[in-house]
């Protein structure tokens, strides 16, 4: 069962205003991503389940999270049937991220207060998933909408929470513009935990990005 309900989550996901993004089927190398990104100051993981026995490699992570790492929030992205969020809140997903709008895993996460995050493309699916109980829309693919899109839902639906993924990077003047459009939190992948990274090894370096990246949102934000 997930630790933490849908609203500790949506909390620290607008605290912190990030959430990084990453899969590898290497346990020991998850568990160094996770370290270093909480050394750099992150609260929050998105596992996107997007290999062979995803879900195993999930269960040892969280584990671990829950163990060695306090605080650490750790949930399941690019989910596509509500079978598969059951699967995962079993494993103790605290919330469930989404690449498209789907009712029937609306239907199991709120059943469990957990936060699911679906990706929304149009003004018309993302009253359709508030509707439904979600507390922040995922703005799917971010690089083909990009910020000017957010201001333009933010001013008729001003309550509405927005986290964009794809053509977010760790760039001061990109995560200016989405922040300044009026974006909750970003959801951050290749562009924070490379491929030159996991295959150096380089949490060193990781951990130093997500501080500078979580330090960049908080100076934009004051």
């Amino acid at each position: 069962m997930a630790k933490y309900s849908r609203l500790e989550v949506a909390n620290v996901m607008a605290e912190t205003g990030m959430v990084p993004l990453f899969f590898h089927t290497d346990v020991e190398l998850g568990k160094k991503v996770i370290k270093a990104c909480y050394d750099g100051g992150a609260r929050l993981m998105e596992f996107t389940s997007r290999g062979d026995f995803a879900f195993e490699v999930f269960s040892v992570l969280n584990k671990y999270a829950l163990a060695e790492l306090p605080g650490m929030i750790l949930g399941v992205g690019s989910i596509t049937d509500a079978a598969a969020a059951s699967l995962y809140m079993q494993l103790g997903a605290n919330f469930i991220v989404t690449p498209v709008l789907r009712e029937d895993i609306a239907l199991v996460c709120n059943r469990r207060k957990v936060l699911w995050s679906p990706g929304c493309a149009s003004l018309t699916e993302i009253a359709r998933a508030e509707e439904l109980g979600c507390e922040i829309v995922k703005l799917f693919p971010g690089d083909v909408y990009g910020p000017q899109f957010v201001k333009g839902i933010k001013g008729p639906c001003p309550w509405t929470s927005i986290m964009p993924t794809g053509g977010v990077s760790t760039d001061k003047d990109n995560l200016k513009s989405w922040f300044d459009a009026g974006v909750t939190c970003v959801g951050i992948g290749s562009q924070l935990i490379s491929n030159e990274v996991l295959k150096s090894e380089d949490f060193d370096g990781l951990e130093a990005t997500v501080r500078a990246t979580l330090a960049t949102i908080k100076e934009i934000r004051s």
